[in-house]
This record gives C-alpha cells, sequence and structure tokens, in this order.
C-alpha cells in the first residue's frame, strides 16, 4: 500500500486543454539540435554578458551534474517568452543536490552557462526525469545568436535526436567559448531535475548503464511473473493470479516513471505518453488491493475492516477522475487520502497477524522493506542523502525486495495451509476412530431401541389406521346425513304441496259420490217413466217435475265444478312427481343435455312451502341452451344455495315481509351463468374466506353439518364450473355460478 501511495503521489492529473494547447504551439518546433529561430536583440553588449560564475567543461570522460552555478525562475503566469524572461531576476542556487521544485503547475526557467575548457566541441545535456511534460532549451552563444530546441510528451518518440527514455539535447560549444543556457520546463509531476552534462560516449554510457540496471529489473520482475504462473497452474490458487497481475503492475509503474513504457509501449501516442500517469497508476492501485484483499483474507479475517479496503477503491477512482479533469489541489488532498489508507493497510495486516495467520508476518516485512526504500526515496528528493545510481534507483531495489519476500509469503501459506490440513486430517482420523468406537458400542443399544420404536411404531400405526377408519366412516356418516337433511327437507316440502291438492280431491269425492248417486237414481226414474203406459205428455210433466225436485241443472254444474277441482289437483300431483324425478338422481354419472331454468322451476317447486308469500321470489330467465350436466347434481346445488338464502332471509325479517330472493339466468357461447341473491343478513369478511370448508358451519350444534356449500363446491368443480360470492355483513349475499355449456370430458350425452 505504501507502494501505491508512491505512484499515487506521483500521478498528478494532467489538463486536456493545456496539453493540446502546448501541443499547438510547439508544433513548428525543431526535431532534435534544428534552430528554429535566430532572433538579434538589440547590441552585441546584451547577449555578450560574461557569465560571472560559469560551469567549466574541463573532462569529458565522465558526466558532469550540474548542482552548482544555476538560477531560476518560477513563472507563475506560465505564459512569460524567452524575450521577457531575459530581464527577470532568476534565483541562485546556493546549495548543492539535484534542483527540486516540489509539486507546481507553474513554468521553471533555468539559467546557467557553460565553458569549454577542453578539446571537444559536441556535447550532450541530459535531464534525467521522464516524467517532464515538456522541455525547451534556449542556447546563447557569445554572438547573441539563439539556438532553440524542444523535446516533450507532445512529440512522438521517435521525433527525439536521441532515443533514450530520459530528454537528451545535443549542445555545440568551440572550445574557449562559454555559452548561455536556459530551460524552460513544464510538469504536473513532482518537479525533480538531475541535469548532467558530457561528452556523447559518457552520456551515452550514462544511458547504457541505466538500461542495462532496468534490463535487470525488467528480467526480475519477467522471472518472477513465469515462476508465480508455473506456481498458480500446479496449485490452481486465485491469490497467485491477483500476484502476478500485481507484479505487472509494479514493473509497469516502474517503467512508466523511468521513461520506458513511453519508449516501448505507446511511442506514437502522445495522447497516453500525457495520461498514462494517471491510467498506469490506477490500475497499479486497483491491482495492488485485489492482492491484499486475496492474500491476507480481509473479508474472512476481519470483515469490518474490509469495507475500508473497498474506501480506499473508491478513493482512487476518485483520484482518477481528478486525474482527468486535472483537479490539482483535489488529487493533493486524494494523494494525502491515500497516504493514510496505506497506514491503514498496515494496521490490518498488523491486526490479522494478531489473529494468528501467519502469512501476514512476511507481508509486514515485505511492505516494512518497501517502506524504507520509499524513506530513502524521499530524503533524496530533497536532498538530504546524495543523488547517486543507488538512491536514483532505490524504488527499484525495494520493489524487487518486496516481490522476493510476497513470493515467500505465498509458498509459505502453502506450507501453512498444507500443515493445517494434515492436522485437520490427523483430527478427523483421531475422531473417525473415537466414532466408530463409539459407534459401535451404541450400535447395540441402537439395535435394541429400534426394535422397541418399531413395535410402538406398528401399534401407533395400527391406532391411526383405526382412527382413520373412523374418520371415514364418520365424514361418510356426515355425508350421508346431510343428504338425508336434504332429502328430509326435501319430503316435508314435498308432502306439504302434494298435501293440498290431495286433500282438495279427497274432499271433492264425497260430494261427487253423492251426486253420481242421484243421477243413478235419475237415470232409474227416467227409465220407469219411459216404459210406463201414460202417453207422452204426462211423461215429459212427470220427469220435468222430477227434475225441478232434483235441481238438475244444479246438480250439472256441481259435477262439473267438482271433476275441474278433482283435475287440477291431479295436474298439480303430476307437477310436483315431474320435479322429484330430478332429485330422484343425485348420484348420477351419466352426463345428459338439460335446460338449467327447468331444474332452478323444479327446486322452486319442492321449497314453494318454505318460501311461502313472504319471501318475493324475482325470476330473471335468459334463454339458455341445453347444457352438458348431472341435473340431479345441479338441482341439489340449487336446493342448497336458495335454502341458505331463505334462512338467511328469515334470520333477518323473522315473520313479516320484505325478504326477497333474485334468480338471473344468461348465457353466452361457451358458459351459462347463474345469480342466486337474497337480501339477508350476509357473511362477515372472516367467514366468507370459510365458507366453503368442509363443517364448517354459522349454525348452532345440531342445526347443521357444515357440509352443504363443500358439496355445492365439489359438484361445480366436477361440471368444470366456477362459483364466487359477494357479500357484505347485513346486505345479503350473492351466489356467482358459471358453468361451462359442453363438459370437457363429454363423450355420450343423453336427453334428460
Amino acid at each position: 500500500m505504501i507502494y501505491l501511495f508512491l505512484i499515487l503521489m506521483k500521478a498528478v492529473s494532467i489538463q486536456l486543454s493545456r496539453f493540446n494547447k502546448l501541443m499547438l504551439s510547439l508544433v513548428g518546433e525543431r526535431i532534435g539540435f534544428l534552430m528554429l529561430n535566430l532572433m538579434l536583440l538589440g547590441s552585441y553588449g546584451l547577449y555578450a554578458q560574461e557569465c560571472p560564475s560559469a560551469i567549466s567543461l574541463q573532462s569529458a570522460s565522465s558526466p558532469l551534474m550540474i548542482d552548482t552555478g544555476i538560477s531560476y525562475y518560477i513563472d507563475e503566469t506560465k505564459d512569460a517568452d524567452f524575450e521577457s524572461i531575459r530581464v527577470e531576476h532568476f534565483q541562485r542556487k546556493v546549495n548543492k543536490g539535484v534542483l527540486n521544485f516540489g509539486f507546481t503547475q507553474s513554468k521553471v526557467w533555468l539559467k546557467f552557462c557553460l565553458s569549454n575548457k577542453s578539446l571537444r566541441t559536441d556535447f550532450f545535456l541530459l535531464l534525467q526525469q521522464p516524467s517532464l511534460d515538456s522541455v525547451i532549451l534556449y542556447a546563447v552563444d557569445e554572438t547573441g545568436e539563439v539556438l532553440i530546441d524542444s523535446l516533450g510528451k507532445y512529440k512522438t518518440f521517435y521525433e527525439r535526436f536521441v532515443r533514450a527514455p530520459d530528454y537528451i539535447f545535443p549542445l555545440t560549444l568551440d572550445s574557449g567559448t562559454e555559452r548561455e543556457i536556459y530551460i524552460k520546463i513544464s510538469s504536473n509531476d513532482q518537479l525533480q531535475i538531475p541535469l548532467f552534462v558530457g561528452s556523447e560516449e559518457a552520456i551515452l554510457q550514462k544511458l547504457s548503464n541505466k538500461n542495462l540496471i532496468f534490463g535487470l529489473y525488467a528480467g526480475a520482475v519477467l522471472i518472477m511473473m513465469l515462476y508465480n504462473f508455473f506456481v498458480s497452474v500446479s496449485t490452481r490458487d486465485n491469490s497467485y493470479v491477483f500476484y502476478i497481475l500485481y507484479i505487472f503492475s509494479v514493473g509497469l509503474t516502474q517503467a512508466l516513471f523511468q521513461g520506458y513504457a513511453f519508449m516501448y509501449f505507446w511511442p506514437n501516442s502522445a495522447f497516453m505518453a500525457g495520461f498514462s500517469s494517471i491510467f498506469v497508476p490506477f490500475f497499479s492501485g486497483l491491482m495492488t488491493i485485489a492482492f491484499i484483499k486475496s492474500f491476507l483474507h480481509t473479508k474472512f479475517y476481519a470483515p469490518k475492516w474490509d469495507l475500508g479496503v473497498n474506501v480506499i477503491v473508491i478513493l482512487y477512482f476518485a483520484a482518477l477522475l481528478i486525474g482527468i479533469f486535472d483537479i490539482y489541489y483535489g488529487a493533493i488532498v486524494l494523494q494525502v487520502i491515500a497516504s493514510l489508507g496505506s497506514i491503514y493497510i498496515l494496521f490490518l495486516a498488523n491486526y490479522i497477524r494478531k489473529l494468528g495467520y501467519r502469512p501476514a508476518i512476511f507481508f509486514l516485512v515485505a511492505f516494512t522493506v518497501f517502506f524504507v526504500s520509499v524513506i530513502l526515496f524521499v530524503l533524496r528528493n530533497f536532498n538530504v542523502i546524495p543523488y547517486n545510481t543507488f538512491t536514483s534507483y532505490i524504488l527499484e531495489i525495494g520493489s524487487i525486495l518486496e516481490i522476493s519476500l510476497l513470493s515467500f509469503a505465498l509458498a509459505d501459506r502453502i506450507n501453512f495451509y498444507r500443515k493445517e490440513k494434515e492436522a485437520s486430517q490427523a483430527h478427523a482420523l483421531k475422531v473417525s476412530k473415537e466414532n466408530e468406537r463409539i459407534i459401535s458400542e451404541q450400535n447395540v443399544l441402537l439395535e435394541t431401541e429400534v426394535a422397541k420404536r418399531t413395535a410402538d411404531l406398528e401399534k401407533t400405526n395400527e391406532h391411526l389406521n383405526n382412527a382413520m377408519q373412523n374418520l371415514k366412516q364418520a365424514q361418510a356418516h356426515l355425508v350421508e346425513s346431510e343428504k338425508l337433511a336434504s332429502l328430509g327437507m326435501l319430503t316435508a316440502g314435498i308432502a306439504h304441496e302434494i298435501n293440498n291438492p290431495i286433500n282438495f280431491v279427497t274432499s271433492n269425492v264425497g260430494p261427487l259420490k253423492r251426486d253420481v248417486a242421484f243421477l243413478l237414481e235419475t237415470i232409474e226414474f227416467f227409465e220407469k217413466t219411459a216404459l210406463s203406459s201414460s202417453d207422452i205428455q204426462d211423461k215429459m210433466e212427470k220427469i220435468s217435475q222430477y227434475k225441478e225436485e232434483l235441481e238438475f241443472d244444479y246438480l250439472k254444474e256441481e259435477i262439473q265444478s267438482l271433476l275441474s277441482g278433482i283435475q287440477e289437483g291431479a295436474v298439480r300431483t303430476a307437477e310436483i312427481v315431474r320435479s322429484l324425478r330430478v332429485f330422484s338422481r343425485v348420484d348420477e354419472d351419466d352426463l345428459k343435455l338439460a335446460n338449467l331454468n327447468d331444474c332452478i322451476e323444479s327446486t322452486l317447486v319442492v321449497l314453494n312451502s318454505m318460501i311461502k308469500d313472504k319471501i318475493i321470489v324475482e325470476k330473471n330467465y335468459g334463454e339458455l341452451p341445453y347444457v352438458e350436466c348431472f341435473p340431479g347434481k345441479l338441482n341439489q346445488v340449487f336446493l342448497n344455495l336458495i335454502t341458505n338464502s331463505v334462512h338467511a332471509i328469515e334470520q333477518k325479517f323473522s315473520a313479516s315481509y320484505g325478504g326477497k330472493l333474485l334468480l338471473h339466468t344468461r348465457a353466452d357461447e361457451t358458459y351459462t351463468y347463474i345469480t342466486i341473491k337474497d337480501n339477508g343478513g350476509g357473511i362477515s369478511d372472516d367467514v366468507r374466506d370459510k365458507i366453503f370448508e368442509p363443517f364448517f358451519t354459522t349454525k348452532e350444534i345440531g342445526e347443521g353439518t357444515g357440509l352443504g356449500l363443500a358439496i355445492v363446491l365439489q359438484i361445480i368443480s366436477k361440471h368444470h364450473g366456477k362459483i364466487t360470492v359477494n357479500s357484505e355483513e347485513g346486505e345479503g349475499c350473492e351466489f356467482l355460478i358459471k358453468i361451462p355449456i359442453a363438459h370437457p370430458n363429454s363423450s355420450h350425452v343423453d336427453d334428460y
């Protein structure tokens, strides 16, 4: 995590608009050592001033580090040109060491004089800081002529005169002459400028040494990646995958800082040259966090602390956005947060170490070693320790040691897990043997208990079977009781309905017999009179007198009236018998074609005595087609529903008038719809959902079995129909029945 903090400290954002502006302003400048502009400013004396403390070039065998005799000027306006900057007052660098301006967005101008005391005329000027955005060199000779050369990230790598990761400018300085040098530097990164001058051979040798050292570093990184890749394949441990990505991100970041990423990966992309200092550290940070979470198992050992690690990830995304939009001071704040995050990771690793996770010890040692290298790097930046080959590559040395120690940590973790597994297996074997002994001892007891429990279960099962049979018998008795109750109610209604016409017939039989006797006597009188010797006139007078005494005309009217009454009673009785025919087949299993209006009317005939005159029956029958159904069963449905409606009306209105029963039928192409609605007491909400449950009743004990509506639902379901109920307590109840016209299982249907 300390390594990530260092990366983030070097990843300050680059403003895209400023970058494009810089490209436009410098697009016409010379490539390599090309003179683009010759400026003659005033007189020879202005440019031929003597340098008060010129840097002497005496030996060309080794590069000379320019750390004295140099002046600088901070251009906070960032728009001063060379003509105006020459009249500004430059600050003299008084202490030795590498120039270090820290983090600044201002333009920095350097000024120094070179005096050639050697016999050579060609030199190289080296700025060993690849992260600089742009470097413009102004070389003024004794005649006042100004030569301008420029390098920077806005140019492709192949435009450089010397194709090296660092900035190298060629200089021509005649022996025994002096030249005043101005350098304009722009950078959004930490502005530390190791500046060297020397012969071409000396500078190229220094560059060769750098290539060799970084090549060794890159080789070590690749070897570690390959080694851990093969270990990952053999162990199939995901931690090695994250570790390989972490090593790759470390190597890529160091290649970025040393200039090799631009040199080899994106030499022709000015965009990546500018924004790689944001994208690469961001990628490295995410890979480091992923490796830490996987290696330390933070979610398992410290789930609460793991939330803080997730917060650090969010901060990295925030840093990415800030870097893209170049919010400079916001990036500085995020760098402070990232530094606190590195301390957080160290405390987290120490916390997990205290929990007994031994690989955390290697983790702490590895990051502590790198932490020391970071401290040395910071001390070098502040010129506390000298800038030399060792300190310039201190981060590479620290990262290699860190990677090696972490590889040992991963290997130790495998051993740690193997020992844990062996200990676990030994413990499991011991437990297994103990369990085997216990099992062998318990088998005897278990067999005894099993035999005992088996006997108990068999006895219990027998009791349950008996109870089940009794329950089935009780249910059958209840169903039969419900049927008998319906039959009893049906019988009572029929008896009452038949009693009236039968009584009417019976009461007319006596008078009819008497009148028939009178008729027989009259016939007998007529025979005697007709056979007598009297003349016809006397016979007619006797017959007329007899008819007057007998009231023969009244007798005929009375006989006709009695016969009409007997006929009416017989017709009524036949109608009742015809209605009874439906109820005689309640258990039928054959489908028949029936008109449901007739079925409802048959039910009303049977229940006529119950309905009486106090309940108004409103019939709204539609034209119904013949329906494939079980008529007897549907009559039982209508009987139960109408009976319940009559009882509900009687409970609400008692013996008074006001009860209404609405019967409505209609049909469409597929279904027949029957509505039975009353204005009785209605059903409450808590009861409405239970009315179709078997044995559920709201009546007093002995008044109902609770099977009526359950049987209704069963019959409707058998017809593949549907029944619903709408009711409000105190407002009445409405049953809606939907029955298909064609039964789905019909094959042969008889006429009803």
